[in-house]
């Protein structure tokens, strides 16, 4: 191997420097395919020859790994500038030293250094070690280096080249790997590599398994054809990632996969970063990762527990409102207001007379929110047909729902999505309840162990169900109804 400097000196035609110059030249200029004869054929040849010799020198001056190599005596021959920026060495410093010995090695590990590297010239294949170099400021520097020999024209070894790098950029680079590995593999959340047009490019098996599809049916396809509800925000945050950069919180999204027949609304914690290229001069994004984690259950138990907290405080406000109250009816319409916050639309309050018929005597009005005011000088028992929630509430003692349509599943019920308007507002008529009424909810008030009403909630189009802690709350509302007209003493005068 003849000495080369990136800098300055074009390598030879073999790349090991076996061959003197005039061969080489003589070599290129018969392979080249130009047309012997003439005066120009040998500078043809000669400017050839110098392009591949400063091409190969430019490619190795370029590389991200220091590069040196050595002569099968041990003295370097090339030298790039990856190698001077690691080690401050310049390409003057280092070609021509026999070895790393009294420069860049201390003298106890330059023998060692040395002989391991040469013996890579009777190995097979490349091999891999670290040593310590000093740097021309005095510094030690950890390197991992791989070499290979070089083998010359007669196919005996005629050098070593040995790539190196600093040992933490290395395990820089394989932690980044390992790390991407174990992100798709065996992560607790979802990742899905977004290219740059919004479609899924790589995803882990836990986002495959929260989109219930496999791995290899979401690449390349649009968002939209993976959710229905949510996508519109899913992709306003991915081209703000990719315009902007990463935000710098995580984001809930409420999303709902498509093909899930339930409906089924489900929160995912979302967090997001921008993919650039680390060999661009200009960071050009090449999409986004997006990692999320599956919430729904945490934020139907934060719900449930924010709705308790607020039911729980009404009732606080509306025992100590009602405690003022110069009557009992005034007192019980008073706890109908505060229970109605949040939690229905109407409220309808009967009262059992002597004969165990129940009489309206305050209801909320129709049409518009308000109030609930009571019903002036009423004596007529409602007329309730016997299958009635609210007389099969005062038979069972207890809580009756009922609702128009399906009586299962979260989703709210619209009138667009079961029938016309005309057989909702037949249905509500049919059960003396206001137009536009979906869910119904009677509870009995029992107060000193007997029977002294009943109270019903209503729900219009558009709300969901009642469930079991609504039922639960109607039940506390009622008891404090219950109580108001019993100690007044107005069961049985009107």
């Amino acid at each position: 191997m003849q000495p080369f400097d990136a800098q300055s000196k074009p390598l030879d035609d073999g790349g090991s420097g076996g061959n003197g110059g005039g061969e080489s030249h003589g070599s290129q200029g018969a392979g080249s395919g130009i047309p012997p004869g003439g005066a120009g054929d040998g500078p043809e040849e000669h400017t050839g020859h110098e392009g591949d010799g400063h091409l190969l020198a430019a490619l190795l001056d370029g590389m991200e790994a220091g590069l040196c190599a050595f002569d099968r005596h041990g003295v370097i021959t090339h030298w790039n500038s990856e190698a001077v920026r690691i080690l401050g060495w310049t390409t003057q410093d280092a070609i021509g030293r026999a070895g790393f010995a009294g420069w860049a090695a201390r003298s106890a590990d330059a023998r060692e250094v040395e002989e391991r590297l040469l013996a890579t010239m009777d190995g097979p294949g490349r091999q891999v070690h670290e040593f310590a170099l000093v740097t021309k400021d005095g510094r030690r520097v950890l390197v991992r280096t791989q070499s290979a020999a070089v083998q010359g024209p007669d196919g005996r070894p005629s050098g070593v080249y040995c790539a190196f790098s600093e040992v933490h950029a290395q395990i820089d680079l394989e932690r980044s790997i390992a790390l991407s590995e174990v992100l798709f593999t065996d992560a607790a959340w979802g990742v899905v590599l977004i290219d740059a047009d919004l479609r899924p490019a790589v995803v882990n098996a836990h986002a495959a398994r929260l989109l219930r599809t496999g791995r290899d049916a979401l690449l390349g396809r649009p968002l939209g054809d993976l959710l229905t509800q949510g996508v519109e925000e899913l992709e306003n945050a991915l081209q703000h990632v990719l315009s902007e950069g990463a935000p710098p919180a995580t984001a809930d999204l409420w999303v709902t996969l498509r093909g899930d027949a339930s409906g089924t609304r489900r929160c995912w914690r979302s967090g997001f970063v921008r993919l650039g290229s680390p060999l661009g001069e200009e960071p050009v994004p090449l999409g986004v990762g997006w990692l999320f984690l599956d919430i729904t259950r945490q934020k139907a138990l934060e719900k449930d527990g924010a709705q308790v907290r607020f039911r729980y405080q009404q009732l606080h406000r509306a025992d100590r409102a009602a405690a003022e109250c110069e009557s009992a009816l005034e007192a019980a319409t008073l706890q109908l207001d505060f229970a109605l916050a949040g939690f229905a639309d109407h409220a309808l309050l009967d009262i059992a007379d002597d004969a165990g018929r129940l009489i309206r005597i305050a209801e909320t009005p129709v049409g518009e929110p308000g109030p609930a005011a009571a019903v002036e000088e009423n004596s007529i028992p409602v007329g309730y047909d016997i299958a009635h929630p609210v007389l099969q509430a005062v038979e069972r003692i207890g809580t009756v729902r009922a609702s128009f349509g399906p009586t299962t599943g979260d989703a709210a019920l619209t009138a667009e999505e079961t029938a016309s308007r005309a057989r909702i507002d037949e249905w509500a008529g049919a059960r003396r309840w206001p137009a536009g009424t979906v869910h119904g909810l009677a509870t009995v008030l029992r107060s000193r162990g007997r029977t002294v009403g009943a109270l019903t909630f209503l729900r219009g189009s558009g709300r969901r169900l009642f469930d079991r802690a609504d039922a639960a709350y109607a039940e506390d509302v009622a008891a404090r109804v219950a109580m108001a007209l019993d100690l007044a003493g107005l069961t049985g005068d009107r």
